[in-house]
């Protein structure tokens, strides 16, 4: 694909990560945690993608997509562990909610899921603008 065509894709997929945490928010205004829960982790897997697309680089499993993410961004230091950490608690919070019809989670833990989600979000959306992406 050209450079130009990966980066208008990791543009986009910014800008759908961003619009999942407005989604995001806008569900714990109305009490629906668990679908919360499950927007904020998309918005993270949507920056992963962000990220990803500029390589080249793409999955059809999550897995993939955060193992590549992880090995081409957090193992060489472009961004801390502490994004790494953000994607397990929030691939399992989300897997939980999605998977589990006994799971709940309160408004105070998905509102730090949301936190955590726009931290992470707000970090590649740097990384891209250092990158004028």
């Amino acid at each position: 694909m050209q450079h130009n065509r990966l980066q208008e894709l990791s543009k986009l997929r910014l800008e759908n990560a961003k619009s999942l945490l407005l989604t995001a928010k806008n569900l714990i205004d109305f009490g629906d945690y668990k679908s919360s829960a499950n927007r904020s982790y998309y918005a993270i897997f949507n920056a992963m993608r962000a990220e990803l697309a500029l390589l080249g680089i793409d999955h059809k499993k999550h897995s993939g997509v955060i193992a590549d993410f992880r090995l081409n961004f957090i193992k060489t230091g472009v961004f801390d562990m502490k994004l790494s950490d953000i994607i397990t608690g929030l691939l399992d919070v989300r897997s939980q909610s999605d998977y589990n019809d006994f799971f709940l989670i309160s408004k105070d833990e998905v509102s730090a899921q949301l936190e955590n989600a726009i931290f992470f979000v707000n970090a590649i959306e740097k990384n891209l603008n250092e990158k004028n992406i």
